[in-house]
């Protein structure tokens, strides 16, 4: 016995976001509190966003001073852009959590 699925009126099966490109998508980073951290998110950003403004970056130290959070508005383009860009963050020496 085999069971057809049908999305619901209206709905595309085929968009697998929610989110509307393009729009501008804030990054949560946090890693350890060192000299050039943020310039080195800035360059990455750069990488994906080549309209990224690293004066809009948000940068929050812990209460104990031992890391930095760091907030990077990018204009998202596309669902693979940001994977990329996920992907490019989580493996840089620097960063400990990409949200």
């Amino acid at each position: 016995m085999s069971a057809s699925i049908t999305p619901p009126e209206g709905i595309d099966p085929r968009k697998d976001s929610l989110i509307e490109y393009p729009s501008i998508f804030p990054i949560k980073v946090m890693g350890a509190m060192v000299e050039g951290f943020a310039e080195a998110l800035a360059e990455v950003a750069l990488q994906f966003d080549p309209g990224f403004d690293a004066s809009t970056m948000e940068l929050r130290p812990s209460k104990g001073g031992n890391y930095l959070g760091v907030t990077l508005n990018i204009t998202a383009t596309s669902r693979e852009q940001l994977d990329d860009l996920y992907r490019a963050l989580t493996g840089h020496p620097l960063v400990k959590i990409v949200l």
